[in-house]
């Protein structure tokens, strides 16, 4: 196992960012390798992704969740990781983004990328990323498009227009 400790300082607002980070139908534009990303409930995601030239697939489930300041999850099927995600809110209206991730390499490929940073190189990537993306022209915004937990509707009890209570939304893991 390898904990992989990150941070990237993104030029947007603590509540922009957070929602933003949220989203997580919006992953595949960001993190290299993942293809998609489902939400299965309010709390549970189904992941997707090519690592190392196979297709990996792996549940993702929140565990502890402060809004606006942190998101902590684990996977519970699939491909072994779990962490949490920290924003700060900075001076000049910035939000610093930290995370820690443990993965557990799955196999002779994992790990030996593992061994030679590669897992560690592509978090960072990723991170680099989502500050682009989150700092681009066409970055979604809390007025364009509501948080993943706004947009929940309850279908299990026969309530087609009635929102779920907020509860935190699975973030996701690092690849």
């Amino acid at each position: 196992m390898s904990l992989i400790e990150k941070s990237v300082v993104v030029r947007a607002p603590l509540s922009a960012v957070y929602d933003l980070w949220t989203r997580f139908e919006e992953f595949p534009r960001f993190m290299q390798g993942v293809e998609s990303v489902r939400v299965l409930d309010e709390r549970r995601l189904a992941w997707t992704a090519r690592i190392g030239g196979k297709t990996v697939e792996w549940t993702a489930e929140v565990r502890e969740r402060v809004p606006g300041r942190s998101i902590a999850w684990a996977s519970t099927s699939g491909a072994k990781n779990h962490g949490r995600v920290r924003f700060e809110a900075l001076e000049g209206g910035a939000t610093q983004v930290k995370l820690d991730v443990t993965i557990e390499p799955a196999g002779v490929m994992e790990s030996m990328g593992e061994a030679f940073g590669i897992v560690a190189h592509r978090v960072e990537g990723d991170l680099e990323r989502f500050k682009a993306y989150a700092e681009g022209p066409g970055a979604p915004t809390p007025a364009r498009q509501p948080a993943m937990e706004e947009r929940f509707v309850e279908r299990y009890q026969g309530r087609s227009e009635e929102r779920l209570p907020s509860l935190p939304p699975p973030p996701a893991p690092f690849f």
